[in-house]
């Protein structure tokens, strides 16, 4: 059967051939595509709506951490980090955080056995 499409000429045996085994790793290969190449949000890219949602919450999830470790050593750094003045939850939260150090330490000094 043979197609309608194009001139007949490119239908002959000679022109599609297959390319021997031996041929096939010689060439230069073309560079590969980079990391961070293509855009993540991209309408046309050919990823699933569940790997562009995962795609997009993981600099969100970074920026949380960030966040979360600064307010768990002290509560007062992430209002110092942005240049504000604390608020007075976050003062009081870290009032109590070192009293609560303290108490530990105490605790911790007088179990039997423990030297420091």
């Amino acid at each position: 059967m043979r197609s309608n499409v194009g001139n007949p000429q490119v239908y002959e045996a000679g022109e599609q051939c297959n390319v021997k085994a031996t041929e096939t790793g010689s060439g230069t290969r073309y560079n590969e595509g980079t990391a961070n190449s293509h855009l993540l949000n991209d309408s046309k890219d050919q990823r699933s709506l569940s790997n562009r949602a995962a795609a997009e919450g993981k600099p969100e999830q970074q920026e949380e951490s960030r966040e979360t470790s600064l307010h768990k050593k002290d509560p007062t750094l992430p209002a110092k980090a942005h240049g504000n003045q604390p608020s007075r939850g976050a003062q009081i939260d870290a009032e109590l955080q070192a009293e609560d150090e303290a108490r530990m330490k105490k605790k911790g000094q007088n179990l039997p056995g423990k030297k420091m």
